[in-house]
């Protein structure tokens, strides 16, 4: 079994015989340093673990039809390295707050499904800065939603992420 700075790299991995082993090690080092080899915490196996986490920063400010307000501060679980909001941490939020705004104009009778979700990562949001995410309806037709997700810092307004996400609208099924 190969080794990378005492990590065990599982047999059935798959190295190209053409990689050196510099680029190994750059790649390896890539998942050691984002903790890809640690094994799973109990407390964070356990049914919709990760829904949970990101649910329970969001703080509902307005709802109306079409649009939606949220805000969150930006908390230790969801920050990067180097401490600013986590990109997955952006996409699960931008998810949450889509649906969200999608189900504004989205009948009942109707699931919603995520086709597409696009993030541009503009600027960093720090740990403990509060953070506003609007978001918008741009259009809403009978197959298909789409809405914009903006987040921007609250106290001095600069744009953080931008994203966008695109919905299926399918008639619920009877069975």
């Amino acid at each position: 079994m190969a080794t990378t700075k005492n990590v065990p790299i599982s047999p059935p991995t798959k190295v190209s015989p053409e990689s050196t082993p510099e680029e190994y090690e750059r790649v390896d080092g890539v998942f050691i340093n984002t903790g890809a080899y640690r094994p799973l915490k109990p407390e964070h196996n356990v049914k919709d673990s990760f829904s949970n986490l990101v649910g329970g920063v969001l703080k509902v400010i307005s709802v109306e039809r079409g649009k939606i307000s949220c805000s969150l501060t930006v908390k230790a679980p969801l920050v990067n390295a180097y401490g600013g909001l986590h990109g997955g941490s952006v996409g699960a939020l931008a998810d949450r707050v889509a649906i969200a705004c999608a189900r504004t104009v989205v009948g009942k009778d109707k699931d919603i499904f995520l086709s597409e979700l696009s993030i541009s990562y503009l600027s960093a949001a720090p740990k403990n800065v509060e953070v506003v995410i609007d978001g918008s309806v741009i259009k809403s037709g009978k197959n298909l939603t789409v809405v914009e997700v903006i987040f921007r810092l609250k106290e001095s307004g600069r744009l953080a992420f931008t994203s966008r996400a695109t919905f299926y609208n399918m008639p619920v099924s009877s069975l």
